[in-house]
């Protein structure tokens, strides 16, 4: 079937469903049903629109930016009939209105970087047509653990939606989740496509590398790793261990085959304080080594170098009390190697995170941040404010800094207001972010576009039924 016609297909199921005398049963509910019919007639069909404003104030006399989306979707999965359960979903977006994303900034000759994932990145100039299938597969139920197979959305701490754009990464292949042992998850996971987040297609996963900006290598040449990179798939294992509501331990292996691995050891635990008061700590390990000469044996056409060996220590400490939290929180990437997974894959999981910027592709890197949290319950509000230092290699240390970043502080400012009522099903999130420079940057102009001494404001509607 053409995807220009998913659209249609969907609505035709979204009304044949209606029509069918549908219960809104939870794909959760693994209880089968009598027949074949009865699991797709008491099967659940979600919807989702969302509206999308996004704009970028750069340093004068850079570029600025601006787009406004728009898009919906419909998801349907059947009720279980034998253990099995069939899902089906996809999602339109519309450029409503935006800047010229096809053009380069005048003064750098670099292309838009955040506005441009609202729609199609491979197609800057597709402007009315981006639609992607995003979810169809097979689920198998048994027990407490299930099997799932096809295209989905999956969640690991590297391979994840990263959805701060119109649409999310998604992910093909082979998916189980296993929940017999106490206290203990498992998951396994063999994946051979991705659909990144701010494309439209699907692709083997090592060709999906390179989809983004690719920085250059470590001799400062611009990366040549796009389609000269072979891998069968992704390996995922991970195990999550909780022997009781205040503790948490995870350990994860990302086995790209053929190009790299990285191994992840994190512990969460929180300690009541008294009444309504809790301290929280967390700790966390990552390692990464090249596999095979890290994807190609010419060294100027490699993902991973192999002389690359990183090793990142990240910590947390928090205090929660009612309705609000603070959090203080470090990483160490060190001077061996920088850090790297694929940006079309997912985003990162250091606790230093903060939205619209990301450490990968760095090494030597000291991040410190603040995070403070608020929720009004009553008015259904959550606020945040986030404060980040970020001390990076310098941005002609090619060795260590891929993207050219310079040390920089980040200021983030979040707000979502859930609605009620009337108008119950519909969010809003507004996100303000500035920017700015502490590292050298030598004048040179295409080390401030879309990276520091900037401002960024995203206005997102959701409306989920």
């Amino acid at each position: 079937m053409s995807l220009k016609y998913f659209p249609a297909f969907l609505l035709f199921v979204f009304l044949f469903i209606k029509t069918s005398g549908q219960h809104n049963a939870s794909p959760k509910d693994k209880n089968d049903t009598a027949s074949l019919l009865q699991a797709f007639k008491k099967g659940k069909t979600e919807g989702h629109f969302r509206l999308y404003y996004m704009t970028t104030n750069n340093h004068e006399p850079l570029t600025d930016y601006n787009a406004l989306a728009f898009g919906g979707g419909l998801k349907y999965q059947t009720r279980s009939f034998k253990g099995f359960q069939l899902g089906v979903g996809g999602f339109f977006i519309w450029n409503l209105a935006s800047s010229d994303l096809t053009k380069p900034d005048p003064y750098t000759q670099t292309m838009n970087r955040y506005e441009i994932g609202q729609f199609d990145q491979e197609d800057p100039s597709n402007k009315r047509n981006p639609q992607r299938l995003e979810d169809f597969f097979i689920r198998y139920n048994f027990k407490n653990s299930f099997i799932r197979y096809g295209k989905q959305v999956v969640k690991t701490p590297f391979i994840n939606p990263q959805d701060g754009r119109m649409r999310p990464t998604g992910e093909q292949g082979l998916w189980v989740e296993m929940n017999e042992l106490k206290k203990t998850k498992i998951e396994l996971g063999w994946l051979t496509h991705i659909s990144p987040r701010g494309t439209v297609k699907w692709h083997r996963g090592a060709s999906s590398v390179g989809i983004y900006p690719a920085g250059v290598d470590i001799n400062g040449e611009k990366s040549n790793y796009k389609n000269n990179i072979q891998s069968a798939g992704i390996a995922v294992a991970g195990i999550t261990y909780s022997p009781n509501k205040k503790i948490k331990l995870q350990a994860w292996n990302h086995f790209v085959e053929n190009i790299f691995n990285t191994v992840l050891l994190q512990a969460d635990a929180e300690f009541e304080a008294g009444k309504n008061q809790t301290f929280l700590a967390g700790i966390q390990y990552i390692g990464q080594r090249a596999v095979n000469k890290g994807g190609n044996a010419d060294s100027s056409k490699t993902y991973f170098h192999p002389s690359q060996k990183v090793n990142i220590y990240s910590a947390r400490a928090g205090y929660l009390w009612k309705l609000s939290a603070i959090h203080l929180n470090y990483t160490r990437i060190g001077r061996q190697g920088r850090f790297l997974f694929p940006r079309e894959w997912g985003r990162e999981p250091l606790y230093t995170f903060l939205p619209r910027e990301r450490n990968e592709g760095l090494g030597d890197v000291h991040a410190f941040t603040i995070n403070m949290t608020r929720q009004f319950a009553k008015q259904k509000i959550n606020t945040g404010l986030s404060a980040g230092y970020y001390h990076v290699a310098d941005v002609k240390n090619y060795r260590l800094n891929k993207y050219g970043m310079p040390g920089y502080w980040q200021f983030n400012f979040g707000f979502k207001y859930s609605f009620d009522g009337m108008m119950k099903g519909l969010n809003a999130e507004l996100l303000y972010l500035y920017k700015k420079r502490n590292g050298n940057s030598y004048n040179d102009w295409k080390y401030f576009i879309n990276k520091v001494d900037m401002q960024q404001l995203n206005l997102i509607f959701n409306f989920n039924f």
